[in-house]
């Protein structure tokens, strides 16, 4: 009798423990997955970095110096051009224009054109050329400075192609240079590279602005 019993109590608890044991697995397979929960920061994250920007210290079309320290805690982009450049430059300066519009209530952003044609893009010619486009002295700085200088940043510190030799450019009327703008974060990381010949590339700098000002 006992025998029985303990039989019957040895069933029941298989039956119950086969019944956890099946109630789990059928939940596992049809309750709810769990999700991947992104934030800013993770986002923020995920943008590349391509090294940082070396300290440097070129001449603003005001005459006053600007430096990297000048820059720090803002979010900058930067493009490359000279103020004859009949090429991709007034494309860059209209996109640079736009830019300076569609975040003007952005006061951390910050905008930076620099001249691959030093010797002739004097502070006073940079100016004229900023007026033009109408450039908020504040928000948006034009340099210049020593050839060997701007030509050393731009390979050495920003990784893109620099202006050709002086002979070669009065030769072709033209100078070779990169038509990307560079996004750099508030640490002077570079964050992105965006070519200004292609409008995806254009959007694609703005989404990754918005990025990185919600950090």
């Amino acid at each position: 009798m006992n025998g029985s019993k303990n039989q019957f109590l040895m069933l029941g608890a298989l039956v119950v423990g086969l019944a956890v044991v099946l109630g789990t697995a059928l939940w596992l397979k049809l309750g709810p997955r769990p999700q991947l929960v992104t934030n800013d920061g993770a986002q923020r994250d995920r943008l590349m970095q391509y090294g940082a920007v070396p300290d440097f210290s070129l001449t603003e079309r005001s005459g006053e110096n600007v430096s990297l320290a000048d820059l720090r805690g803002k979010i900058w982009i930067a493009d490359f051009i000279y103020t004859s450049c009949t090429d991709t430059c007034p494309l860059q300066t209209g996109m640079m224009a736009r830019l300076q519009e569609e975040y003007s209530s952005k006061p951390n952003v910050q905008l930076v054109s620099l001249t691959v044609d030093p010797e002739r893009d004097t502070p006073q010619t940079l100016s004229l050329y900023a007026a033009r486009h109408h450039a908020d002295a504040k928000r948006w700085y034009f340099l210049t400075g020593q050839r060997d200088r701007i030509i050393r940043l731009i390979q050495d510190g920003f990784h893109l192609s620099a202006a050709a030799p002086p002979n070669s450019a009065e030769s072709t009327g033209m100078i070779p240079h990169s038509p990307r703008f560079v996004l750099i974060d508030k640490d002077a990381r570079i964050r992105g590279y965006y070519d200004s010949r292609e409008l995806e590339a254009f959007v694609r700098l703005k989404n990754d602005l918005e990025t990185l000002l919600k950090g």
